[in-house]
């Protein structure tokens, strides 16, 4: 999706972030991966990365922008919420992979078997 924002006489092209995205970053895998547990204030989840608050609380804005993460005040903190179903898309890409690479595998052990026997064969 793509949205127009026209300001001062110049076009603006501002994409909309999708789950895709959300993953590409090793950080954001891994923040993913610690609120997948629990739900945690953003300067717990800040506590865990050698990076600047700064960076992690922008990680969680991509995350928030992606639908992964929805923050919500409790408080003066702010907390992260994992969505998980929002990773579904995700999950059904890496799927059909799954598939393929089970179906080369299992046909490689076959492959294998037939040397083994073929070479018992020839002892």
């Amino acid at each position: 999706m793509v949205t127009y924002i026209f300001v001062t006489n110049r076009l603006h092209i501002r994409m909309r972030r999708d789950v895709f995205q959300a993953i590409a970053d090793p950080v954001r895998r891994d923040i993913i991966g610690l609120l997948a547990n629990q739900e945690l204030t953003v300067n717990s989840v800040a506590e865990n990365f050698d990076i600047s608050r700064p960076a992690v609380s922008n990680h969680i804005k991509i995350l928030s922008e992606c639908g992964i993460v929805v923050i919500h005040k409790k408080g003066r903190e702010r907390y992260c919420q994992i969505q998980p179903q929002n990773l579904l898309p995700v999950a059904e890409w890496i799927e059909q992979y799954r598939k393929l690479w089970e179906e080369k595998l299992d046909s490689f052990e076959s492959y294998l078997m037939k040397l083994q026997t073929k070479n018992k064969n020839d002892e």
